[in-house]
């Protein structure tokens, strides 16, 4: 449920648009001096018809086109400037609310990445942004300019012959309930387009890639009756949405016909009983024309405002979302914080890890998944986790990892609370292999120096060259400079498991923790693994989350966990000796390893 906010929210913004504020009150005040301009020209059309036609003299021509062409150059050097500015208020308002959006986003914490999907995510920090920079630029200048132009017009008029002004003043209350009328009713089909739009869209999408499920499952007549159904009612309503706006056209060109027919009868009777000069009329037939179409981009200016409060409510529901894990003040003031690091106060992380009558639940979830739990993990053991898929085996490295903080209890980091140092801190002392790896786009030295910016290359090949990774790199043909492609999108999974257990291992880790970083590699090539990871643990205090169990019989520690909690935990021997649920994990995956090689 979003915030109530004050006037649309354009209160709770300012603070992100505040250096903007005296380049838009610039960009207001030319915008109003041009619009003064465009209401007076009509005024020398006046002067040209009363004085060197009417009169038959040339004796001012000379001043005349002196003062036309002044006003035109002083004119064009207002919209030149207004132009650029709101171009720069635009760009740099998208840019600063971008830059302030996605810096946020590095402060959030797991939680909120589980509960907000990537597209949601997305169009906070591109779309919406950008909505409001041409919001807070262009349509303000629109509605300065026309309301500053009616203002004005109206003021000539007066001046000239308030009778026929408030003639004409009759049709804005008029007009504007007509536009608004129809603006309304564009505004909510042309909505419907888009989300139609995006309905045939999805189903162009899943008709390619899903192209062999499709013709596997025989249903190309289902997706193909679906597509034309959405493809019908787009066309209904975009034909519907084309006749509203023609009437809309049509209306304002009758109300445009309208204020001209009353400026030539009352006007027209007025010259031909000589109390209007020909000049004069022609002002007002003129502004007569013009004064419909600013009221109707100032109705669209109001309809805008209401739709970018939905973007502005979004915006800021983002900025105002704050992390679940976060640094007390205390500690920031020391440490720095993720932007602003203090590394000069930055002690070394020896591995030392001790859970001390910790409970958890996660944020969106109702049960405990630890409750009063109580470990000890000395610099250089290796912690084994195990269980099923789904059991919950991440929660204990989420933890020690301080994505997640504890409801209750203590995780010590050598002896000291995690929450008494940064969390950037505690990061710089990780290294983390994910389950599905990810790759950064650029070449693989950019992606390993991650990890290590100052690294060199012969720091690289040896971090490849411990986890048997050289012939990956060999065979991408460009060495360190072969691309990666978006995401590592050129690589396997197991290519990009392999360089990023190589990344891991550059940033030289206290603590190491590798996400079940076997799963998507051949068997030659986790031999090869298992045995850099002897290598590499070696003095540093792990966590290996683990599937095949295999894997894990060396481990000084094994946690086994089962519905989202820790059940049993010792070492292999001892929980073998135990006969209880770790047992039946490792002896039916060694019967499934056992047939499945006998197959």
């Amino acid at each position: 449920m979003h915030k109530k906010r004050k006037f649309f929210g354009l209160v709770d913004l300012y603070p992100y648009i505040r250096k903007y504020t005296k380049l838009i009150i610039i960009m207001v005040i030319l915008g109003i001096g041009s619009s003064i301009f465009d209401s007076i020209y009509p005024l020398f059309n006046r002067y040209a018809l009363n004085h060197y036609i009417g009169k038959h003299t040339l004796d001012t021509l000379p001043y005349f086109m002196a003062l036309y062409i002044i006003i035109l150059v002083i004119q064009v050097i207002d919209n030149f400037i207004s132009t650029y500015i709101c171009a720069k208020v635009e760009l740099g308002i998208g840019r600063d609310l971008k830059n302030a959006s996605f810096n946020h986003l590095q402060t959030l914490s797991f939680s909120y990445f589980n509960t907000n999907n990537v597209g949601y995510i997305h169009a906070r920090v591109m779309s919406d942004t950008d909505r409001i920079g041409t919001f807070m630029t262009w349509r303000i200048m629109d509605f300065v300019w026309n309301a500053s132009y009616i203002v004005a017009v109206f003021i000539v008029m007066m001046m000239i012959n308030w009778k026929l002004a408030c003639l004409l003043l009759i049709l804005l209350p008029i007009a504007t309930v007509l536009i608004s009328f129809f603006q309304r009713r564009l505004i909510h089909l042309n909505r419907q387009i888009r989300e139609i739009n995006s309905t045939i869209t999805g189903d162009f999408n899943e008709g390619i890639t899903g192209a062999k499920t499709i013709k596997t499952l025989v249903v190309e007549d289902k997706i193909a009756h679906d597509f034309r159904k959405d493809t019908k009612e787009m066309r209904q309503t975009s034909i519907h949405a084309t006749h509203y706006s023609a009437l809309f056209t049509a209306s304002i060109t009758i109300m445009s016909a309208i204020a001209l027919a009353i400026v030539l009868d009352r006007g027209g009777m007025l010259t031909k009983q000589g109390l209007m000069a020909i000049g004069t009329l022609s002002v007002f037939m003129t502004y007569a024309l013009n004064m419909i179409e600013p009221i109707q981009y100032i109705v669209e200016v109001f309809s805008a405002l209401i739709q970018v409060q939905a973007n502005i409510e979004r915006f800021m529901t983002l900025m105002e979302t704050e992390s679940d894990v976060k640094d007390t003040p205390a500690v920031i003031e020391k440490y720095g914080d993720t932007f602003h690091p203090h590394y000069e106060n930055w002690e070394d992380l020896h591995g030392d890890v001790e859970f001390k009558d910790v409970s958890f639940k996660y944020p969106d979830g109702e049960e405990m998944v630890l409750e009063h739990f109580n470990l000890k993990v000395p610099q250089g053991t290796n912690v084994a986790i195990v269980g099923e898929t789904g059991a919950g085996k991440s929660t204990l490295v989420n933890l020690v990892c301080r994505f997640f903080e504890p409801i209750s209890g203590q995780i010590l980091i050598d002896g000291r609370d995690a929450k008494e140092r940064s969390q950037l801190w505690l990061h710089s002392h990780l290294g983390y292999v994910l389950q599905t790896p990810h790759l950064f786009s650029g070449s693989v030295r950019d992606n390993l120096r991650y990890a290590k910016p100052d690294a060199t290359d012969e720091d690289i090949w040896k971090a490849i060259d411990l986890v048997s990774a050289r012939s990956v790199v060999d065979h991408m043909g460009h060495g360190l400079d072969s691309e990666v492609g978006e995401g590592g999108d050129l690589l396997s999974t197991g290519e990009k498991q392999l360089l990023s257990f190589a990344r891991a291992i550059l940033a030289n880790p206290a603590i190491l923790v590798l996400d079940e970083a076997t799963s998507s590699i051949d068997t030659v090539t986790e031999k090869a693994i298992q045995d850099a990871i002897q290598t590499v643990i070696k003095g540093r205090t792990s966590f290996m989350i683990a599937h095949r169990l295999s894997t894990v019989v060396d481990a000084d520690v094994i946690l086994v966990v089962r519905d989202g909690k820790i059940v049993e935990q010792g070492n292999h021997q001892g929980l073998m000796a135990q006969k209880g649920y770790y047992y039946k994990l490792y002896t039916r995956q060694y019967e499934d390893d056992a047939t499945i090689k006998a197959l």
